[in-house]
Order: C-alpha cells, then sequence, then structure tokens
C-alpha cells in the first residue's frame, strides 16, 4: 500500500511503480473522499501512459458508498470495512439491540451495499471484504465480543449479501495486531466457508505490526503458520516503514515453500488434539523453572563461542567488577548450552549451564550444570538429577520411553529437527506426546547455517513461531554457524515469544503502516515515542496515523497516540478519548503525563 495522498496523482503514480518494479503484484491506495475517487482515475491514466497498467485497489471506509461507487470505476478491486461501511457513532448508554434493531440495520447495509455489488458485478471488478479486530460494528460487538467469531461473523453478513446477488468475484482478510486472534480468525473463516458451501480465496496479513524486526517477526509468524496449512492466497506484510521495505520479507516468507515439497515424508495426523480457533497452552509439567505454567524459556548456544565476560553481556548478564555484582537485563537469557566447550569464568547464578553428558560427567560437582543426552542415553540412565533429553522429530519413541518420560519429572526435552518442513514435523511430534499424554517439557530447537540475520529472523519466525501460537513449546534454542552475532539471536528469541505473546520482556507497540491518510511522518513518531517509553515493560501503546482507523485499530492497547489533523493528535486511555487536538510538537510529553498520571509509569535506568 502506498504512502502517498491519492490526490497527488503523480507522486502516487511513481509510488505504485516503484512497487510494482520491484514484485509487488497488486497495489493498493487509500480512497478517503470523492475528489480522492476521482483522483484514481487520472493516476491509472498517467500509469497506462507512462509505465502500464498495475492492478489497483481502493481502500474505502466510513459510510463510503458514493466513494466506493466512483472509484470502481478506476480499480481492479475495491476494499470495504464491513465494520465501517455502514457507520453509526456509538451510544454509550446502549445496553443492547433488539431483534427489530438488528432487522433494521440488516436491511439498511443491504440497501447501502447492493448497488456497489452490482457495480462490481457489470463491471468483473473484484471486492475485498477486510475485517479488522478492533474495528467491528457495535452490534457484532454486543453480541460476541472483539472476538476471531465476531470477525467472522462480520464477514459472513457480506458474504452472503453477495451470494444473494449471485457475485462471488470475492477476496477475504481477517487482520489483527494480534497474530494468535488473526489466526484463529482466519482458520475460523476457512471452516466456517466451508461447512457454508463457499470457497473465497483468502488475503493474509497482520494488521499494525509495528517496524523493525518486531514487525517482520509478528507479521512473518502469523502469515507463515497459515501458509504452512495451505490457508492463503494473497500476503501483505504491514510494515510502520516506507512500503518498499514490505517486499522482500513478503518474499522470503512465500520463497520458504519452494523447496517443501522434497521434504522427507511426515505421518499423517489422524486426530488433532489442539482445538486451532483457540489459543491453549500445552499441559506439561514442571520441570525445574521450565514447563506449566512458567513462561517459555530462553537457551543460547554458546558451544562453539569463547565464553568471557563480553560475550554473557550480549546475553544479558553485565559483570561490574568495581561493585562484584551483576547486572541482569530483561532480554538475559534463561540458560546457556556449552556442549562440551570450556567454562573459565564465574558465572551468575541465575543462569543455568547445559552441557554434553559426557562432559557432564567430568565435572565432579565443581559447577552447577545440567546434562543433554540421547534418547538411547536416557533409557538406561537412572540418577535423580535434572537432565535434558535431545530428540530429533523423526525419531520413533518406544512405549518403554514413553512411560519412563512420563514417570519423571526431572527431565525436558530438546526437540529438533533436519526436515526441510520441519515446523510440521515437530508438530507432529508435539502431538504424538499430546496423544500418548507425555507432558514433559519441550523446547523447540533449530539451526541455521550461512544466513544473513533478516534470514534466520524470517526463518525462526516461522520455524518455532507457529509452534508458540498454538501454544506448542516451554522454550526456544537457536542456533547458528556462521551467520548473525549472538546479541541479536538472544533478542530474536525473546522477539519471537513476545510476538507469539507467550513471553512479554518489552513495552508492545502497536503501529500502523504509512497511508495516504497520515497528516504527520509516522515513523519518526513512532521512533520517539518508542525512545521515551520502550523502558515501560510489558505496557501496549498504539500510534495509529489517521482517526479513520486509529480508534477501533488500537485493538487492546493501554495508551492510544492517533492521528487527528495536520500536526495534530489525540490521546486514549484504551479506547477512552482523554486529549483532543493536541499539537503534534507536545504530544509526547503529553503522552508521558496520561502514563503518569495513570501509575503506569516508572522512571529509566
Amino acid at each position: 500500500m502506498i504512502n502517498e495522498d491519492t490526490l497527488d496523482i503523480e507522486g502516487s503514480t511513481a509510488a505504485i511503480r516503484r512497487l510494482h518494479e520491484i514484485g509487488c503484484e497488486i497495489v493498493r491506495l487509500t480512497v478517503p473522499s470523492l475528489a480522492h475517487a476521482k483522483a484514481v482515475g487520472e493516476i491509472k491514466k498517467l500509469l497506462e501512459s507512462t509505465y502500464h497498467p498495475v492492478p489497483l485497489v481502493a481502500d474505502v471506509h466510513h459510510n463510503g458508498m458514493k466513494i466506493a461507487l466512483e472509484v470502481a470505476n478506476h480499480v481492479d478491486k475495491v476494499r470495504i470495512n464491513p465494520g465501517l461501511f455502514v457507520f453509526e457513532k456509538s451510544d454509550p448508554n446502549r445496553k443492547e439491540f433488539s431483534t427489530e434493531e438488528i432487522q433494521l440495520i440488516s436491511e439498511t447495509i443491504f440497501k447501502r451495499f447492493a448497488p456497489l455489488v452490482n457495480v462490481l458485478k457489470q463491471q468483473n471488478k473484484a471486492l475485498r471484504i477486510g475485517v479488522n479486530h478492533g474495528s467491528l460494528a457495535e452490534r457484532m460487538l454486543f453480541e460476541y465480543g472483539d472476538t476471531p467469531v465476531g470477525m467472522v461473523e462480520s464477514a459472513m453478513e457480506f458474504i452472503r449479501i453477495c451470494d444473494s446477488l449471485d457475485f462471488h468475484n470475492i477476496v477475504i482478510s481477517m487482520k489483527a495486531s494480534r497474530a494468535p486472534v488473526m489466526l484463529a480468525a482466519y482458520r475460523l473463516m476457512a471452516d466456517t466457508m466451508d461447512k457454508e458451501g463457499f470457497n473465497y480465496p483468502l488475503h493474509l496479513g497482520v494488521t499494525e505490526a509495528g517496524d523493525g524486526d518486531y514487525g517482520r517477526i509478528k507479521s512473518t509468524a502469523g502469515i507463515a503458520t497459515l501458509l504452512s496449512e495451505g490457508v492463503g492466497d494473497t500476503i501483505r506484510v504491514s510494515l510502520t516503514e516506507d512500503p518498499e521495505f514490505e517486499l522482500p520479507i513478503a518474499r522470503k516468507i512465500v520463497d520458504r515453500y519452494k523447496s517443501r515439497t522434497k521434504h522427507e515424508t511426515i505421518s499423517g495426523i489422524e486426530v488433532y488434539p489442539i482445538n486451532p480457533f483457540e489459543y491453549s497452552k500445552r499441559n506439561s509439567e514442571y520441570s525445574m523453572n521450565i514447563g506449566g505454567k512458567n513462561v517459555p524459556r530462553v537457551i543460547m548456544d554458546l558451544s562453539q563461542k569463547m565464553i568471557d565476560y563480553n560475550i554473557l553481556s550480549d546475553i544479558g548478564y553485565t559483570y561490574m567488577k568495581d561493585v562484584d555484582k551483576w547486572n541482569i537485563t530483561d532480554l538475559a537469557c534463561d540458560y546457556i548450552h556449552i556442549g562440551s566447550n570450556e567454562i573459565n569464568i564465574e558465572l551468575p547464578l541465575q543462569l543455568g549451564v547445559i552441557c554434553d553428558y559426557s562432559k557432564w560427567k567430568t565435572f565432579n560437582g565443581d559447577i552447577s550444570a545440567y546434562p543433554e543426552m540421547t534418547l538411547a542415553e536416557y533409557s538406561v540412565f537412572n540418577d535423580d538429577v535434572m537432565k535434558f533429553v535431545y530428540i530429533l522429530s523423526s525419531e520413533k519413541i518406544d512405549e518403554k520411553n514413553i512411560k519412563k518420560l512420563r514417570k519423571d519429572p526431572k527431565v525436558i526435552i530438546i526437540l529438533d529437527t533436519i526436515n526441510d518442513h520441519g515446523m510440521s514435523e515437530q508438530r507432529k511430534m508435539f502431538v504424538d506426546f499430546i496423544i500418548s499424554k507425555c507432558k514433559t517439557p519441550i523446547v523447540i530447537s533449530r539451526y541455521y547455517e550461512n544466513l544473513d540475520y533478516e534470514d534466520i529472523c524470517i526463518n525462526s519466525s516461522i520455524d518455532i513461531g507457529s509452534l508458540l501460537l498454538d501454544g506448542l513449546g516451554d522454550g526456544i534454542l537457536i542456533s547458528s554457524k556462521n551467520a548473525c552475532n549472538v546479541r541479536n539471536i538472544n533478542e530474536l528469541s525473546f522477539g519471537i515469544l513476545q510476538g507469539a505473546r507467550t513471553r512479554v520482556s518489552k513495552t508492545e507497540f502497536i503501529s500502523c503502516p504509512s497511508c495516504g491518510r497520515t497528516q504527520f511522518d509516522l515513523q519518526e513518531t513512532t521512533a520517539r515515542v518508542r525512545k521515551q517509553t520502550s523502558h515501560l515493560k510489558g505496557l501496549k501503546i498504539a500510534v495509529m496515523g489517521c482517526i479513520v482507523n486509529g480508534p477501533g485499530e488500537m485493538a487492546d492497547a493501554d495508551y492510544g497516540y492517533v492521528g487527528t489533523g495536520k500536526e495534530q493528535i489525540s490521546l486514549y486511555k484504551g479506547h477512552e478519548l482523554i486529549k483532543r487536538n493536541i499539537n503534534a510538537d507536545d504530544s509526547i510529553n503529553e503522552l508521558i503525563q496520561l502514563i503518569k498520571s495513570n501509575n503506569d509509569w516508572i522512571d529509566p535506568e
């Protein structure tokens, strides 16, 4: 989606061309007014005369009937949001909707929507029914809450109208800023369409994902989980960055599936014991501080590194020699895996050590460490100590070892894979453990070689994030060779856990991708907000570009910073408007004061 104001015909044309030239196959523009709709016609003409035709999608929002009818003449697809297409301001005193009111609203929707459907049908154009988690219609919220079920019902209402008018050139999207909500909504949408005999394509995306590594992690995990299941026909990676940066990530996600047709065979699953429509963590036993209700643990692989104070600082532990104490950050890993490596320094007591079984036998109690052994070694090991068992997901585990694992309260599995489609193979192993009622904690392990950081970020978000989003995994271990540094891998590990919403270690920023409706520099503003508030661990802050989507699509943010005009900002506590139309120059300080007034502020160290 381009950032330019659609009224800027030459700028918009150039932006569309840039995106198309680097591989974008469909480009979306924002169309907030009738003037913008007419400008799209000029953009299309200029594209055709100076470049060549590019498939265009018009984004239409609040009460956009006239706008949609006009812009349908100039684009290949019109995107409408069911929660905003027939939009009425909410009544704060309303407690319920009567049957008569619901019927009246349904009739109004049909009356306003049918003309657009008929125009698109006559012109053989497409329609995207684009549901957003944060902008469901008020009556949907009353009946279903802001849930995946409400999202699906919102889409189905418009799908059924299209079907009654014999119009089927439809694409559906079910976007949310939280990957678990997005995942459940798309799965439920696909299931509902199957049951009702519809088979419309799905456009995938995690909206308001943010920027930087975290935006990439959230988008990748959500999109790739669905693609791995055969769900999804088009994708968009939404980042609070220039749209040119979205394309390479989308391409890398898609390219991961090119080589998988030749992967080693994975046995099928006859009974799937996981509810795909509702998040639930796998029930595992406590083993030390892993499993049970513990957050997933981070294990760092230092088996090929020199273990010194510098590398410990990279993983969150800084030794302060002058006071003989350790400074431990929120991104301090829980364990290090040293293999057969040597340790010649004193370690912080909070840091666990995992080593090869043969190495562990030589320690004689002079270091606190836990052995990692093979399944064969474990089968004959009977010492009453905490241990880790390394298992490949392709291994066959006999009933004898399953029984031993079930009875052993001091064992943790490190589950690895060498399959080209390793995520699915590891998922199959999790399913086998669930069916066999084996509740041993499981750490997800993945190894990457000769990859740059962005590739490891994308690949691990797919391989590990997809499992965490279904509640699978009590820890993660990312190993790499000839790749990025230890600090990056450690931060990536925590980013994956936060993206899956399984372990919060920093401030959560929800920020929309910039578009033509934004009237301030969204990237710069997001960076300024982050600089001032990134120490507020666990707090969710939304930075939204415009009033059209901002208040609704902040989802579950604690605080909202929303553009309301040219360099004008409004501040929200949750969904409650607190201050309106603040000058942008004063807005960051005003946001800080709002956080302080609600006792959510702590001074940075």
